[in-house]
């Protein structure tokens, strides 16, 4: 055995050790420094509680996914206490069906933690925000995280408080609740240091109401609350740089669209505006064409380097102009796939963009429809 050296060289240090005293020794070392390491490996891993049973057969009769939840939150499949029939009864009594109740366990399983009191307060302050138990159901559906993630009442209770102070209505906190609902499970203070941060920046950039200010960026951008006051901080740096904007500019854009993009990835933000400002050099703009197409839309830094290169390819290809597009920017808000149909379907009627503009792109889909209609016939009665 590898440990049989070390005792050998104790016993060689000491010999006026013999016999049974010798072993003795041997004996006494090994049990003060145990075996050596790797000898009995496995003793050292300590055991990992099994899985409920009975809890994985009540949640399989509920019609639970248990390997999607076992694959979302394992430790609470081994929880000796839950409260998943305690729960499927609160949300039956809201008017959850079986199937929606056994959906929001699979996808977050860690619900069936959660005590009926407190389903109770919870649901209470939501129902501040909503109008109907439907609109909640509808939304622990979609995004059953978004009402079982935090289990703070206070914490929830107190941001409601907070944010319908800074003149949030229930319009802003409904769709913050449905999309960003992180944001209830913040701290107050962490969401007081950004409204805080809009304020100064508002300040510094020479606005005259900057609660105002703060409250407009919120409402256009509800995940912002949810970044880091150094995320949007090094946005509204780049913004200024990359467009050469003064501090009016600069307010202007941030309390329009331009809070849109305010809390992205700044690396994400950079790589999009290098890679446009290439792309629209190389179609013959300058640099005042590509300021003038952020600051009148914003969310074209939202969109991908390949897949904007796609759009932009595919509308030059189908005969639009690159100062048409500069007019209307937001037909880059439709999917590639979108634009190629309409395009097609446009060139099956003869349609001139030189003529009548690129308006008809930027329509919904039933008045696209209805447009088409129109002109299939104006076709039909010329060739008469």
């Amino acid at each position: 055995m590898a440990w049989l050296p070390g005792v050998r060289a104790f016993l060689r240090t000491r010999p006026s050790l013999s016999g049974p005293r010798a072993l003795g020794s041997v004996r006494v070392l090994l049990t003060a420094t145990g075996p050596p390491r790797g000898f009995c490996s496995h003793a050292s891993k300590l055991p990992v509680n099994p899985e409920n049973q009975s809890l994985l057969q009540n949640l399989s009769r509920m019609g639970v996914d248990v390997n999607m939840a076992r694959r979302r939150q394992p430790g609470v499949l081994r929880r000796e206490c839950t409260n998943e029939k305690g729960l499927s009864r609160f949300l039956q009594g809201k008017g959850a069906s079986l199937r929606v109740i056994a959906g929001i366990v699979s996808r977050y399983p860690r619900a069936i933690t959660r005590s009926v009191e407190h389903l109770e307060q919870r649901w209470k302050l939501w129902r501040n925000v909503f109008q109907t138990d439907a609109q909640i159901v509808s939304i622990l559906d979609r995004s059953p995280e978004s009402f079982f993630r935090s289990s703070d009442n206070g914490n929830l209770e107190k941001n409601i408080a907070f944010l319908t102070s800074l003149g949030l209505n229930g319009k802003d906190l409904h769709r913050m609740l449905s999309t960003a609902p992180r944001t209830f499970s913040n701290s107050v203070e962490l969401n007081k240091q950004m409204v805080e941060f809009l304020e100064d920046v508002c300040a510094e950039l020479g606005g005259s109401n900057p609660e105002q200010f703060a409250k407009t960026v919120i409402s256009r951008n509800l995940y912002i609350l949810i970044r880091s006051t150094r995320r949007v901080r090094a946005n509204i740096d780049n913004l200024r740089a990359s467009l050469h904007l003064s501090d009016s500019e600069l307010l202007a854009l941030l309390q329009g669209h331009g809070a849109d993009i305010l809390d992205l990835s700044s690396e994400y933000l950079k790589k999009n505006f290098r890679s446009l400002e290439q792309k629209m050099t190389s179609l013959g703009c300058q640099e005042e064409d590509l300021k003038r197409l952020i600051i009148s839309y914003p969310m074209v830094l939202y969109i991908g380097p390949e897949t904007l290169n796609t759009k932009l390819d595919c509308l030059l290809k189908g005969g639009i102009t690159v100062s048409q597009i500069l007019k209307k920017p937001k037909v880059l808000d439709y999917s590639t796939q979108n634009i190629m149909e309409r395009l097609q379907e446009l060139q099956r009627v003869g349609y001139d963009f030189h003529k009548n503009g690129i308006n008809i792109l930027d329509t919904s889909r039933k008045r696209f429809v209805a447009k088409m209609e129109k002109l299939a016939s104006e076709e039909g009665t010329q060739q008469l």
